[in-house]
């Protein structure tokens, strides 16, 4: 619910203004709030200049704060600089980078504020989900030879998802488009903390087919995997950067 303390409230209606689900009017030179469309985004409390507003249900508390800007030069030359990595050492992570990579994920933005992505830290079932998925791509594999060329020089040892990376966390939700902006948050911070990050689409495929994989990490029909995270330090280094298709615009 939201609470509006009547003797901070100033009635200025600035959460009025900047409320996506109309659930907050101005009477009688206070704050109301109808608690019938909420969608719980929190965006009345942030804007709140007294600090009246409360939403209740949540665990974390909030904060004071002035929005934090990245330098933008650094920030596109981390973006041009970033390669995907698919050879790591076996030095472990820290758990503090760990909890850093998934709040990372809890914090990004999420469609009318659903919150609905969820992860998966694959610890002890990680080898052997690595191994049914093993299996099932051979398989797939020997047919496929026979319809694309490049599947036939395509080599699946028993490291061929994970790469011997000491972290993967799947990323489950049934948006796609949220989980994604969540994945890229985590993809971010792991860098951050020089990490480097493989996206396995071939290992999200396998888990939303198997449902070995699916029984091993109990996963429900309901969920769907969106995509796997395979993190680590990185065993090798770029020395440049690579090309890029020019970009394509369209101004309508």
């Amino acid at each position: 619910m939201i609470i509006i303390d009547k003797n901070k409230c100033i009635g200025c209606s600035l959460c009025v203004k900047d409320c996506v689900a109309f659930d907050l009017k101005v009477k009688n030179g206070k704050a109301v709030a109808a608690n019938k469309s909420c969608i719980q985004c929190g965006h009345c409390e942030a804007i709140c200049p007294k600090g009246a507003i409360t939403i209740t249900g949540f665990h974390d508390k909030t904060i004071e704060m002035e929005q934090v800007r990245l330098n933008p030069k650094e920030y596109l030359e981390s973006i041009q600089t970033r390669r995907t990595v698919r050879q790591f050492t076996s030095q472990s992570i820290p758990q503090e980078v760990i909890d850093m990579i998934l709040e990372a994920g809890r914090l990004a933005p999420t469609g009318g504020n659903g919150q609905g992505t969820s992860y998966i830290i694959l610890d002890q079932k990680k080898e052997v989900c690595e191994q049914i998925a093993v299996q099932m791509f051979r398989k797939g594999i020997n047919l496929g030879k026979r319809l694309i060329a490049f599947l036939s020089n395509m080599e699946i040892d028993d490291h061929f998802f994970f790469k011997k990376a000491p972290l993967v966390i799947l990323i489950m939700g049934k948006d796609k488009v949220s989980a994604s902006l969540a994945a890229q948050n985590m993809a971010t911070m792991a860098e951050a903390n020089g990490l480097g990050v493989l996206f396995s689409g071939f290992f999200t495929t396998s888990v939303n087919l198997s449902k070995k994989i699916k029984k091993e990490l109990g996963i429900s029909r309901k969920e769907k995997a969106v995509t796997t995270l395979v993190i680590g330090y990185p065993a090798v280094k770029y020395n440049r950067t690579v090309h890029r298709k020019d970009i394509k615009v369209r101004v309508c």
